[in-house]
């Protein structure tokens, strides 16, 4: 069981890193910065960003920020340094866009009584969970 446990961990912990390192990359472009355009204006922490940057602007530190988050998670595998910091910020990442459901009006709504949501900002629950976990190993002693 704890080659399981062990393989598991290590394959969601690069899941994630790439997803990030992935959708880091596509926030330098032009489409992926529209996209997120209503999250950030409605958002508590982040829509102070659009002040002092433009929207691409924005969209570009999100995209450097998660880059570098997803390579300190593979880093995390080797320095517990990396661990800590790269579990920390995704913990970050993921609490900021999981708050997306709470403040982007229209993300709520109801399909035949039942309630949806944007399922791609869902998702990140468990992706919370991974860095939890990231941040976990990288404190223990062992």
């Amino acid at each position: 069981m704890k080659n399981y446990s062990k393989f598991g961990y290590g394959l969601s912990v690069i899941g994630v890193a790439l997803v990030l390192i992935w959708i880091g990359i596509f926030k330098f472009t032009h489409t992926e910065a529209d996209a997120i355009k209503g999250l950030v204006e409605h958002s508590f922490l982040m829509s102070w960003m659009l002040n002092i940057s433009s929207l691409q602007g924005v969209s570009n530190f999100i995209g450097v920020f998660e880059i570098g988050t997803g390579l300190l998670l593979i880093g995390s595998f080797w320095n517990k340094t990396l661990g800590k910091i790269g579990g920390s910020l995704s913990i970050l990442i993921f609490l900021t866009t999981i708050s997306f459901l709470f403040t982007t009006p229209g993300v709520w709504r109801s399909v035949e009584g039942v309630p949806i949501t944007d399922f791609f900002i869902l998702k990140d629950l468990t992706l919370l969970g991974v860095s939890l976990q990231v941040l976990d190993q990288s404190l223990s002693n062992t």
